[in-house]
C-alpha cells in the first residue's frame, strides 16, 4: 500500500462528498468530524455514486436508494455482510492522502 494525494482538504464540506479518479480507483471522500473518510465509489446496490451522497449518523448514504455504508468500515448498516471498500486516510499540508493498494 502507498499513500496517494486525492484532494485538498479545503476542497471537501463537512458532510458531503467528493469524487475523486487516481489510477484504476474511483473514490468518494468525504469530511466527517473534521475528518476524511475515504471508501469506494460505486454502491454494490444499482451502482450509485456514493461521492454524491452525504454523511448521516456516520454513515455515507447512496443519493440513489439510501443505502447507508459505515465510514469507518464500509459495512452496509442494515446488513453487514454487504460493505464497500475503505481506505485509511491522512491529511499532511492541507492535502489529504489515501493508503491504496
Amino acid at each position: 500500500m502507498s499513500w496517494k494525494s486525492l484532494c485538498q482538504l479545503d476542497e471537501l464540506k463537512e458532510g458531503s462528498g467528493k469524487y475523486v479518479e487516481v489510477g484504476a480507483f474511483q473514490l468518494a471522500v468525504f469530511l466527517h468530524e473534521g475528518h476524511p473518510c475515504v471508501m469506494d465509489n460505486y454502491c454494490p446496490h444499482a451502482g450509485g455514486n456514493l461521492a454524491g451522497g452525504f454523511i448521516e449518523y456516520n454513515c455515507a448514504i447512496c443519493p440513489w436508494h439510501a443505502w447507508a455504508f459505515r465510514v469507518d468500515s464500509g459495512e452496509l448498516r442494515d446488513c453487514p455482510a454487504v460493505k464497500v471498500e475503505t481506505y485509511p486516510a491522512r491529511v499532511r499540508e492541507n492535502l489529504v492522502e489515501a493508503d491504496l493498494p
